[in-house]
């Protein structure tokens, strides 16, 4: 694969391959890279994905130049196309990057470097969706015929998004929780919608989403104290989940609504371990899109 930008093309072989290989680097595998060089070219804010790339780049050994979109060409108004290409004509390898604009990739078909999608608005997050399957895999083996539940803010979830296409293409049985308004078309195909105190007790994964306040209009917005209780993952619902089943969420946690405050860490959740993780899942993204080049 010499790009990745979206799940929707993502092969399962492919998948499984990259799983295994990010495995095997949690396992201890070594891989280098000291003769490539990659720019992380974020334009929107990021903790876990920035940061986890960067330890992913210094893992491979690959030499990271700094970008700083304050003090990029950007700000003069060049566009995002001839920044890559810039980027592309001073010898850069691949570039990860992450922008408001759906899609954004779309406008980079005829540059000439590796681009792994960090992000884009409201459409997919590659890079979350392998360490997801990761941890899921990891916790059980297999994917067919599992059943995970996705809730939140579907809507204007990239994560929703690109994990229901390829948790449905690897054959696991997908629901769906959260407000109505929330559930929109592009989710019907998928698997319906229940209210999260009819799902808890029969998933395998409940995959929680964060309330993403900046991008509701004001019609959507949602007390925080009566979300908990209506749509989020509470104590009392987390203690009726199955014994071996577990709690994602992709992060940053609004601690107290989508999920208990107590909830976050309990023996069940897997949130922190999905972190470490990431590494090790773009540590093979990496490898995968500069295979042969070594």
């Amino acid at each position: 694969m010499d790009n990745i930008l979206t799940m929707d093309t993502v092969a399962t072989n492919d998948v499984m391959r990259i799983i295994e290989r990010a495995l095997e680097f949690k396992k201890g595998a070594k891989s280098s890279f000291q003769n490539k060089s990659v720019m992380n070219m974020f334009f929107e804010n990021s903790t876990r994905t920035k940061t986890s790339f960067q330890m992913a780049e210094a893992n491979l050994g690959m030499n990271v130049l700094n970008f700083d979109v304050d003090t990029s060409s950007i700000k003069k108004g060049e566009t995002l196309y001839d920044t890559v290409k810039t980027v592309e004509s001073i010898g850069v390898d691949v570039a990860v990057i992450r922008d408001s604009q759906d899609a954004y990739y779309q406008q980079l078909k005829d540059v000439n470097i590796h681009i792994l999608n960090a992000g884009d608005g409201k459409g997919q997050h590659p890079s979350q969706s392998f360490l997801d399957l990761m941890t899921i895999y990891e916790k059980f083996h297999h994917f067919d015929g599992l059943n995970v539940a996705i809730v939140g803010d579907l809507k204007h979830s990239r994560v929703a998004h690109s994990n229901s296409v390829i948790l449905e293409k690897l054959g696991a049985n997908l629901f769906y929780g959260g407000p109505k308004s929330w559930y929109t078309e592009e989710f019907h195909h998928f698997g319906p919608l229940l209210p999260i105190d009819e799902l808890v007790g029969t998933m395998d994964v409940v995959m929680l989403l964060r309330v993403q306040k900046e991008r509701l209009a004001t019609d959507e917005q949602f007390a925080a104290d009566n979300y908990l209780e209506t749509y989020g993952l509470t104590s009392n619902r987390a203690n009726k989940m199955n014994s071996e089943a577990i709690i994602m969420h992709p992060a940053p946690v609004n601690r107290g609504v989508e999920i208990a405050d107590e909830v976050v860490e309990c023996n069940k959740s897997v949130i922190f371990p999905q972190m470490t993780n990431g590494v090790f899942a773009r540590m093979a993204m990496l490898e995968e899109v500069l295979q042969g080049e070594a």
